[in-house]
């Protein structure tokens, strides 16, 4: 069974994980993006991600979430992994980091 030190770990080494995903629209990684509302990591081992997309119809609709799970997966210590589409809040702008507005050229 993990610790809370444990989970702390698995979810940092996740969000790390997903710094690696990229909008395919967008040169800057979806947790920047602000696409990724939360990691969730139980006792055993499951990771929940809890994200959106920038909109319904977004061309990575089908497979960003995919490859968050996919890269979710492998982080040792993960032993499951459900990623959830949410619509609200809803995303915008004002949810990516200082350094995805930067690389942006929107600061």
């Amino acid at each position: 069974m993990e610790t809370v030190a444990d989970q702390k770990d698995i979810e940092q080494r996740v969000i790390e994980a997903l710094q690696t995903c990229y909008d395919p629209e967008v040169p800057v990684n979806i947790h920047e993006m602000g696409l990724i509302y939360a990691v969730d990591v139980d006792p055993l081992g499951q990771v929940n991600v809890t994200m959106t997309l920038t909109a319904p119809n977004c061309p990575a609709a089908q497979s960003l979430p995919a490859e968050v799970e996919e890269k979710a997966r492998g982080v040792d210590g993960v032993k499951d992994v459900h990623v959830e589409i949410v619509w609200e809040p809803p995303w915008d702008p004002s949810r990516m980091s200082d350094a995805a507005k930067l690389q942006l050229g929107m600061l």
